[in-house]
């Protein structure tokens, strides 16, 4: 499972440097994710732009990671791909995560938040 992290604009951004999360690799994902965030930071972004697949086992991953970063921090969603959007929509999760239609677009998001 290829997770990249790095410090930007007062979050922790994380990309998924891979086209599926899914049963094959959700629980290395959920492992991998609570590595990375030990990190420091408010708000975790996850760049989904590369995943073209997320199945019922990949939408699982994501949300326990959600549940183990609340309530401190937040995990938010960036560059959702068209497939990827449509699971979150029909499971109505875009409903609980905070969706940005880019990685850059979270980070924009965050400077209006806090007046810079």
């Amino acid at each position: 499972m290829n997770l990249y992290a790095e410090a930007r604009a007062g979050a922790l951004h994380v990309q998924v440097g891979e086209d599926r999360i899914d049963a094959a690799v959700a629980i290395r994902f959920k492992d991998k994710m609570r590595e990375i965030a030990l990190q420091p930071s408010d708000r975790v972004v996850l760049d989904l732009s590369r995943v073209t697949f997320v199945d019922s086992s990949g939408l699982g991953a994501i949300v326990a990671v959600m549940k183990a970063l609340a309530p401190a921090r937040r995990l938010e969603l960036a560059g959702l791909t068209p497939n990827v959007a449509k699971v979150f929509r029909l499971t109505r999760m875009d409903s609980v995560f905070t969706i940005h239609p880019a990685p850059e677009a979270a980070a924009e998001a965050a400077a209006v938040r806090h007046g810079g």
